[in-house]
């Protein structure tokens, strides 16, 4: 239907993992970047606390963006830029990947008709252009379509789905060169109010900096509830996060870190397993059921669950003798399987490590489309 006061883009609302977003089709949106964020930011309802104007969450984790296309590249079918839109400012940060979209674009670019179905399972291969990498998603599909149902959990999410396994290992180095961008399993850090910090900086997925909860006087079983009305351990490991930015190479200053790319390097917070409820569904999560406790820091809150390219650099972290992921587990990854106790539940991993070389680092997930159809954006804002 035409309306002369707005104009429709097509998007489609879905589920990847335990994030939602809005993927969107990259000619459907204006070519100059600067007008295409103006669409972005109107079809999500951005700058308001509510986002009451759009089809954004009110939360970092359902205020995301998938821009997928058609790829001209030889190692891949589609490409795909992540967006976090901004909930409060007009801005959009594309500095780093979303693993939990990312297991949403293979199953989009299926049905859009961008990847030919093979059952049983399609590999995707996906080029991200935040981190200008490749990495595959393993879509199950059956009829010419992804499958949805399946039997697989991932804690988070209600209910069951088809499993999408995620290899990340072509991402490491993506945003500083290497695994590890100081070259060592351990640093120590100089922080403002707090003093030094024994840290591991990673950067896999997605770059993080992983530190010691008992150093920040944490019992690292914390739910999102506790570190959220804590404004002194916000800012704590929000200056943990811009200190580690600048060492990283991530941002000039700590001031571009905390201003313009409040993304990454996430931080997260590590401990030896231990027994805990999930704020979630409040079942009990054992100690003998995981490997050691994480909390992941994002956009200045604690992810409800944990993101997906902080799995994957949590998995890579945990391969690293010296780490302090590493020194959490206490002992060696059996059979490659990594199992992280996150404020949700359990999050399981694989990792594969030939010739000191991690050759392999896979999450599984699963993902739902939820809605397709238009979004109307005020003609004013193209023009």
């Amino acid at each position: 239907m035409y309306r002369p006061e707005a104009e429709r883009i097509p998007c489609v609302i879905m589920r990847g993992g335990t994030s939602k977003g809005i993927y969107l089709v990259g000619n459907h949106l204006p070519s100059d970047p600067e007008k295409r964020d103006r669409v972005i930011l109107s079809i999500f309802g951005s700058p308001d606390k509510r986002q009451i104007d759009g089809l954004g969450g009110a939360d970092p984790l359902t205020s995301k963006l998938a821009i997928v296309d058609r790829s001209e590249r030889d190692d891949a079918d589609v490409d795909y830029t992540f967006g976090q839109v901004e909930i409060n400012r007009s801005s959009v940060d594309y500095s780093s990947n979303c693993g939990n979209i990312s297991s949403g674009v293979g199953p989009f670019a299926i049905e859009q008709g961008m990847v030919k179905a093979v059952e049983p399972v399609t590999c995707v291969r996906i080029y991200n252009t935040n981190t200008k990498k490749v990495f595959e998603a393993y879509v199950p599909v059956k009829n010419g379509h992804p499958c949805y149902v399946g039997d697989f959990k991932i804690d988070g999410v209600p209910g069951t789905g088809a499993r999408i396994g995620i290899n990340m290992a072509g991402t490491i180095g993506a945003k500083t060169g290497g695994l590890l961008p100081t070259g060592n399993p351990k640093d120590t850090i100089q922080v403002d109010g707090f003093g030094k910090l024994e840290v591991s900086m990673v950067d896999a997925g997605s770059p993080m900096v992983f530190v010691r909860a008992f150093d920040l006087g944490l019992d690292g079983t914390e739910s999102p509830q506790e570190i959220d009305s804590n404004p002194k351990m916000l800012e704590l490991l929000e200056n943990i996060r811009c200190t580690a930015s600048v060492i990283m190479g991530i941002a000039h200053d700590r001031q571009t870190a905390r201003e313009n790319i409040r993304a990454v390097p996430m931080v997260a917070f590590v401990s030896p397993a231990k027994d805990y409820y999930s704020h979630i569904t409040g079942q009990f999560v054992t100690k003998r059921s995981i490997d050691f406790v994480s909390r992941d820091m994002f956009m200045g809150i604690m992810h409800k669950t944990y993101s997906g390219t902080a799995s994957v650099c949590t998995i890579c972290a945990a391969a690293t003798n010296g780490s302090i992921v590493s020194e959490a587990i206490g002992h060696t990854i059996e059979n490659g399987k990594v199992r992280i106790g996150h404020p949700g539940g359990v999050l399981e991993g694989e990792v594969e490590v030939i010739d000191g070389k991690i050759t392999k680092a896979v999450y599984g997930r699963t993902a739902r489309r939820i809605m397709d159809g238009y979004v109307y954006v005020p003609r004013e804002i193209l023009d």
